[in-house]
C-alpha cells in the first residue's frame, strides 16, 4: 500500500499518541493504517508498508483483536489471515474507553473498596485519611455511573450533546 505524507504524518502521530496511552507503538500504528486503508490487510502487507518486523506485527495484531479494534478477515482464494479495522471513530472511541475502564477504573473501585473497609475497620488509621479514601470513592463511583449513564445514550443524542457544550450546563442552572 502506498503511503502518502498525509497518512504517514497520521500514522506516526497515532504512534506517538499511543504511547501516552499506554500501549505500544507498533499496536497505535497498525490500528491508525488499518483505520485508513479501509481494507483488509495481511501481516506481511502491514509490515511491509510501516516497516516493522513482522513478529511484531503478529503480536500488535492480537492485542489489537483483543481490544476489538480490528478482525480477521479471510478473503476468497487467499489462504492468508487478513486483517479489517474499525472505521467509525465513535465505534473505536467506545471500544477504547470500555476497554480501558475494565483495566483502569473497574480496578481502581475494587481497590478503594477494600481501602474503605480496612480504614474503617483500624483505629489507627487517621479520620482525615478515612475521609479521603471515602471521598475518592464517592467521585470514582459517581464517574462510574455517569459512565454507564452516558453509554446508554443514543448516539443522535450524543452528538446533539456534544453539539451543546456548555450551553448544557446554562440549560440546568448554574
Amino acid at each position: 500500500m502506498d503511503i502518502t505524507p498525509a497518512m504517514q504524518r497520521y500514522i506516526l502521530h497515532w504512534g506517538e499518541m499511543g504511547t501516552r496511552w499506554g500501549t505500544n507503538r507498533s499496536v497505535a500504528q497498525i490500528q491508525a493504517l488499518l483505520f485508513l486503508a479501509g481494507r483488509p490487510m495481511h501481516a506481511e502487507e502491514i509490515a511491509q508498508t510501516l516497516s516493522i518486523a513482522r513478529s511484531n506485527v503478529s503480536n500488535s495484531l492480537k492485542e489489537l483483536q483483543g481490544w476489538g479494534l480490528i478482525k480477521l478477515i479471510h478473503l476468497p482464494g487467499d489462504r492468508r489471515d487478513h486483517f479489517e479495522g474499525r472505521t467509525d471513530p465513535w465505534d473505536m472511541l467506545t471500544l477504547i474507553v470500555e476497554g480501558r475502564k475494565k483495566r483502569e477504573i473497574d480496578p481502581t473501585l475494587e481497590m478503594l473498596a477494600a481501602c474503605v473497609a480496612e480504614a474503617e475497620a483500624d483505629a489507627a488509621t487517621p479520620s482525615g485519611v478515612k475521609a479521603r479514601l471515602r471521598d475518592m470513592q464517592g467521585f470514582m463511583t459517581r464517574l462510574d455511573r455517569w459512565y454507564g449513564q452516558v453509554r446508554q445514550i443514543p448516539r443522535p443524542t450524543l452528538v446533539k450533546l456534544m453539539g451543546l457544550g456548555a450551553k448544557v450546563a446554562g440549560l440546568i442552572g448554574r
